[in-house]
């Protein structure tokens, strides 16, 4: 059985290794990898440019579909605001993030995520390589922090 966290840990180093804050996100249907993503903000010099966003773009491309039923999302961060609409809009069943975001204190994503206003529900499971995803974060901050410091 494929642990998919650490495809999207895999990911998330990738974008470290680019520059990128560390994210990484992977979505999975019927037991198969059908979308691959990791934050291309800088890259690409685009806000939409989420990991989770571009993993949901290229699962909607190889089903040729915008609804995603039955897949599941899993992400090394706690999706933000919009990376959890999409994710809803997307009709995923459940998303499975590693570490919540520092910033958020008001459970923003469960609240997207089950909000009566929407016709579609999102089950959410967290903790999963918590430890681990947190390390990439800190360590990606402090070098940034250490690479200012030099100047």
């Amino acid at each position: 059985m494929t642990d998919y966290m650490l495809e999207a840990i895999k990911e998330a180093q990738k974008a470290m290794k680019k520059g990128e804050v560390p994210i990484g996100a992977v979505v999975v249907k019927d037991g198969k990898i059908i979308g691959r993503g990791r934050n291309k903000r800088e890259k690409e010099q685009n806000a939409l440019a989420h990991a989770e966003i571009v993993a949901i773009h290229k699962a909607c491309k190889k089903l040729n579909s915008w609804r995603l039923d039955g897949a599941e999302i899993y992400v090394t961060l706690e999706p933000c605001p919009m990376c959890a609409g999409a994710i809803v809009n997307a009709r995923i069943k459940k998303i499975i993030y590693a570490t919540g975001d520092t910033t958020s204190k008001d459970k923003l994503c469960e609240t997207i995520c089950e909000s009566l206003r929407l016709n579609h529900k999102v089950e959410i499971e967290k903790g999963k390589y918590e430890k681990t995803c947190k390390g990439l974060l800190k360590e990606f901050f402090k070098d940034k922090r250490n690479k200012k410091a030099d100047y």
